[in-house]
Formats: structure tokens, C-alpha cells, sequence
């Protein structure tokens, strides 16, 4: 092989490993949930217990509302999904009780706790570390 090739192949790895890096640093901060109040408007994962969960099918926009290490009233992140993307999730306050998740997402505050919008089921893993 020669010099000419072999660097031409390390300039393409090369590439391919800054674009990598680039992607990584691309996806947000990790954060607990307690972290999450002070990063709102970031990009950022949030991973905590789905420690309750509600659909309130009654309610405008027929919100489904996970909460993550603490139950509701006491909840220290909360997970949203509108109704509209529902029928993606199937049923996410069963599917995801008790279970360790992380939502990706833009961290916004409502009545001064964190929440994070989830329209798309990539947003959320389950069973993360």
C-alpha cells in the first residue's frame, strides 16, 4: 500500500471519529432529576424511577404525565406526552412503572418544576443506568 493511500485512509478515519465525537457531544448533558431545575431551556437527558403516572383523558390536551422519583404531588421531574402523540406510546404510565428511564429533550418549567415534552418514543429509554 502506499503513503499516499495509507494517509488518505487516516485523514477518512480521522473524519469519521471527529464526526462521531461531534454527534456525542451533540446529545446534551445527563442529568438526575434533581439536577434538571437548573437547566432549564438546555437540551439534556433526564433519567429517574417512573415513580407514578396518570393519562388524564378528561383533561384539554388529554395529557399523560409520568413522574419521575417521586410521585405526584411530590415529584421531582415529570415526563409529558399530549395526547396527539399518545397512541405512539402506547400506554406509558403502565409500560414504564417502576422502571428507570431517560428522556432526551428540552428541559422546560412548569409552576416551577421541571418537565421535559416527549412527541416520540426515541426520546425515552427504558431501563437506563
Amino acid at each position: 500500500m502506499s503513503i499516499t493511500r495509507v494517509k488518505c485512509l487516516m485523514a477518512i478515519v480521522a473524519i469519521g471519529l471527529f464526526g462521531a465525537n461531534v454527534t456525542l457531544l451533540g446529545q446534551g448533558k445527563k442529568l438526575t432529576t434533581t439536577e434538571a431545575k437548573t437547566h432549564i431551556g438546555e437540551q439534556a437527558t433526564v433519567c429517574g424511577r417512573v415513580a407514578g403516572g396518570r393519562y388524564a383523558a378528561n383533561t384539554r390536551g388529554k395529557p399523560t404525565f409520568l413522574d419521575l422519583d417521586k410521585p405526584y404531588p411530590g415529584q421531582l421531574f415529570t415526563v409529558l406526552i399530549w395526547g396527539e402523540n399518545r397512541a405512539k406510546f402506547g400506554t406509558p404510565e403502565e409500560t414504564y412503572r417502576n422502571k428507570t428511564i431517560c428522556v432526551t429533550g428540552r428541559i422546560q418549567s412548569y409552576r416551577g418544576e421541571p418537565e421535559i415534552i416527549a412527541s416520540d418514543p426515541g426520546q425515552v429509554s427504558a431501563n437506563a443506568p
